[in-house]
């Protein structure tokens, strides 16, 4: 990322701290000879799984402590009491998973991490949908997207089916004005051109919605331009999001599709459920390098003494209270969870914690459904773009080539599990009336159904029979439902105006504290996995500088910017500091 913003993306050199671990063997380390320090990574996820392999490998000695399962939010799950015959049970996952072609940490990462067979490790078991879908209801064709890459080509397209998509263009280019085209492009122009000082300020405390000027638009402009492409690209709310988000991710996907400055296409998922070809194989590397795992241990609070943490008290699977020590912390769980875990004598110890009361959370919750029959959809993501529950869905069996759906899991009539994505929660259904927090699980996978169809079989094909429902899973993070008092668990950070200026840097001002998450500051300003890995290579930068290791410092990818728009920015660097507009902005 060119340029620099108000939060320094690394920390910087401190004097060391924190209470020493005794009893502890040295370990051999391959970058620096020896070690005895140890590491208390106190979170399972993304973040801290990632800490834990980037010290690992670096000799320092390392306990995760995880409360519930590793993986966090990214691991797949069994279905209970679904398997039958000696087969495994049917997958679950709080959501499906995404890595674009514009994360580069992520994908280093699980090129590091071994699996069976695979010369580049778990990142061979990522494979690229060849296509993608804006569903429309109310018998409006549906816009299906190609998206080509070199060693990816197109799906092979039926007569009927290249019909149904030049329909679909030309009935959205129906609807969708000229003059709101080329509106929506000139707005993309003006954010790509824009200084980073202008996108820190201005364009962080303006909602996308606004920045699109989508409510003076047309209803297909709202829906495909402003809220579809949001959901679909950047997982958040375009009326509530910051543009400086959207716009930044948005700018990475276009010159991805182009080709450039992206590690791979622009969508690719896994070949198996999550654990099985990603979190297992890691799990196992770590533990090779000597990483231990305490599961089921949930931490409760942090205690400060001469400056610096003096021990994390935990609560261990019998729920008996202990605290444990270390040489360094690295606080790896989602925001709202570790800021419980910050007392006021740690706050006081660093301001930039309390900011982060300030980071809002929301839904955005998986259920599948698991099908008796494979079901004709398309080869890749589905975006459900007039479903008021905002859905977004993809068809897993076809994509896991080396599992045979049948004969690996379940009850031996299972074929293939749709996974959904429920991004909206507060919004009426069209079954019940009521949103999917009133609704009791059932209603809600009901009502998640009919969503599906209504948008899958209403334009002469039947993609969705009730036929072929076996069974459905909700994410059990969810409890509650349909009481005054629905929770969720595990939620997802969400970028409201202003959220950029809240978000702490990975180097705290406590000598032997260190933050990784996807609220943590990074460059792709995103909840993402690629947030959380790259928050995390960041802490283990900071921790090695404090310590005073000699160790390589860990690899930040920043996102891809074009350099030949450079000299557009600086010219508008210059119009910013004299108060003027960005040259391309017509308001």
């Amino acid at each position: 990322m060119s340029g620099t913003t108000r939060r320094g993306f690394l920390g910087t050199a401190a004097v060391a701290g924190g209470g020493a671990v005794l009893g502890i063997p040295e370990r051999a380390s391959a970058e620096n000879g020896s070690t005895s320090q140890t590491v208390a990574v106190l979170g399972g996820g993304v973040a801290g799984l990632t800490a834990a392999h980037e010290l690992a490998e670096r000799g320092f000695r390392v306990t995760v402590y995880e409360r519930k399962a590793l993986g966090g939010k990214a691991r797949s799950m069994d279905v209970p009491d679904s398997g039958t015959g000696g087969r495994r049970p049917l997958p679950g996952e709080h959501g499906f998973r995404f890595i674009p072609g514009i994360y580069h940490n992520l994908p280093d990462t699980m090129r590091r991490i071994p699996f069976p067979g695979n010369p580049g490790g778990v990142h061979d078991n990522l494979v690229a949908p060849k296509e993608m879908l804006f569903a429309r209801s109310g018998g409006r064709e549906d816009i299906r997207i190609p998206l080509p890459w070199p060693d990816n080509p197109p799906a092979e397209l039926t007569p009927d089916e290249i019909r149904r998509a030049f329909t679909a263009v030309l009935d959205t280019a129906f609807h969708l004005p000229l003059h709101e085209a080329l509106y929506f492009a000139n707005r993309i122009l003006v954010f790509l051109t824009s200084c980073d000082q202008r996108r820190d300020t201005v364009w962080e405390r303006t909602p996308w919605w606004d920045f699109v000027r989508a409510g003076r638009m047309s209803y297909d402009y709202q829906r495909v331009l402003a809220v579809g492409i949001t959901r679909n690209i950047v997982a958040t709310k375009a009326e509530e999001a910051s543009t400086r988000t959207v716009g930044t991710l948005l700018e990475a996907f276009a010159f991805n599709l182009l080709g450039r400055g992206a590690d791979g296409p622009l969508d690719r998922i896994l070949n198996a459920p999550t654990n099985e070809a990603w979190i297992d194989p890691w799990v196992t590397y770590l533990k090779s390098l000597g990483v231990e795992f305490r599961v089921g241990w949930t931490v409760r609070d942090l205690t400060l003494g001469a400056g610096a943490i003096a021990g994390a008290v935990v609560e261990d699977p019998s729920g008996a209270r202990r605290t444990v020590t270390a040489d360094h912390y690295i606080s790896a769980m989602p925001v709202e969870h570790a800021r419980r875990t910050w007392n006021s004598a740690v706050r006081a110890a660093d301001p930039q914690l309390a900011e982060c009361d300030r980071l809002e959370t929301d839904w955005m919750t998986g259920i599948q459904f698991y099908l008796t029959e494979r079901t004709p959809i398309l080869h890749g993501h589905l975006d459900l773009i007039d479903s008021p529950w905002s859905l977004t869905a993809i068809a897993q069996a076809q994509h896991w080539p080396g599992r045979d759906f049948p004969a690996d899991y379940g009850d031996g009539t299972v074929v293939d599990c749709l996974s959904v994505d429920v991004s909206e929660w507060d919004r009426p259904g069209i079954l019940y009336g009521k949103t999917a927090k009133q609704c009791t699980r059932t209603e809600v996978a009901r009502e998640v159904w009919a969503q599906l169809k209504a948008s899958l079989n209403d334009s002469g094909r039947t993609v969705l029979k009730d036929s072929v429902l076996h069974s459905w899973f909700l994410d059990p993070a969810v409890d509650g439902l349909g009481t005054p008092h629905p929770v969720n668990d595990e939620q997802l950070l969400i970028h409201p105006v202003g959220t950029f200026h809240h978000r702490p840097r990975s180097a705290t001002k406590i000598p032997n504290l260190f933050l990784a998450g996807d609220y943590v500051a990074v460059p792709i300003d995103l909840a993402t996995m690629e947030g959380a890995n790259s928050s995390a290579r960041q802490a283990v930068n900071a921790l090695l500088d404090r310590s005073g290791s000699t160790a390589r410092r860990c690899a930040v990818t920043p996102l891809y910017r074009a350099p030949e728009l450079e000299p557009l920015r600086r010219h508008d660097r210059t119009r910013y500091l004299l108060g003027l507009p960005n040259a391309f902005d017509i308001g």
